[in-house]
């Protein structure tokens, strides 16, 4: 009996519900009914001669001994993922699936993205721009930036990019607004907004701007339309400091007013704990960390 090793499907089920704390989502990352997994951990019960899961109303809960034999077979798990990564990695590249705003794409990660690839060209990062809610499990995701106050339930996020706004627009416009002028002067220019609509009326009360109305001006809901505009001269546009950081400190573009706003909301690096067990995933969120401190 010492030998014996229970079936893989019955250690696989036994595993994802023991990570999840959830027969619905184990079904799911497997591809089959709560039931089939429910029925696979009772026949792994009744072999082991143990009790792995206490059972409660909408709850799940391990057990001692379900705890311990699931420490060892999540190490064993995260073996055989690793093994057949690096083996697979020797005839194709590692694809990493990582979502995020379009915003966010174009103005910090994709600028930055070709320092990771000189590092790691085994891997090929795919990068999804929506501002949709994905789920991992379900869109193949494997890591997301998501703008927010962080504190996504069963996930873990790390605050990635803080989320200062500063009034940019082109040199011409500034000209015209000319030296050191009082935010009430945005009166006589247009306002362009983008998807965060609100963030013109949170800059201008902390500006003391009572003069202003921040309903003004066209409204951008996708990509970088309202950057495209402020760079052709349409007007002015809220952005968020660490996007246009190059272009401030080449002239490209300028910041009339000095006050830049802080908010509570970031972009922060979410992901569910098991998946830095992949070294493609964990490989990318340290350069990401480090991106996000230089």
């Amino acid at each position: 009996m010492s030998d014996y090793i229970p079936s893989f499907s019955a250690l696989r089920a036994f595993e994802a519900a023991a990570r999840h704390l959830s027969m619905t989502l184990a079904a799911r990352e497997l591809n089959v009914t709560p039931g089939a997994v429910s029925l696979q951990i009772r026949d792994l019960e009744a072999v082991l001669g143990v009790q792995l899961f206490e059972r409660r109303t909408r709850a799940l809960a391990l057990t001692v001994e379900g705890a311990d034999y699931f420490a060892t077979l999540r190490a064993a798990f995260r073996l055989m993922r690793e093994a057949t990564a690096a083996i697979t990695a020797r005839v194709r590249k590692d694809v990493l699936d990582v979502t995020c705003t379009a915003g966010f794409a174009t103005y910090w990660l994709v600028p930055r993205l070709g320092r990771f690839e000189a590092i790691h060209p085994e891997i090929d990062v795919r990068i999804s721009a929506s501002h949709r809610v994905m789920d991992f499990q379900r869109d193949g995701i494997d890591l997301a930036i998501r703008h927010g106050l962080g504190g996504y339930d069963g996930l873990v996020s790390e605050r990635l990019v803080d989320d200062e706004l500063v009034p940019v627009c082109t040199p011409k416009l500034a000209a015209e607004l000319g030296d050191k002028p009082t935010p009430d002067r945005l009166a006589k220019v247009q306002l362009i907004h983008d998807v965060y609509r609100h963030d013109w009326q949170l800059w201008l009360e902390a500006a003391g701007a009572g003069k202003v109305d921040a309903s003004r001006g066209p409204i951008f809901m996708h990509g970088n339309g309202a950057y495209e505009a402020m760079k052709a001269g349409l007007g002015i546009a809220l952005m968020r400091r660490s996007f246009v950081k190059s272009e401030l400190r080449d002239g490209t573009i300028v910041a009339p007013f000095p006050l830049g706003v802080a908010s509570r909301l970031a972009f922060h690096l979410v992901y569910p704990g098991i998946a830095l067990e992949r070294p493609a995933t964990a490989a990318f969120r340290r350069w990401l960390l480090s991106e996000a401190r230089s």
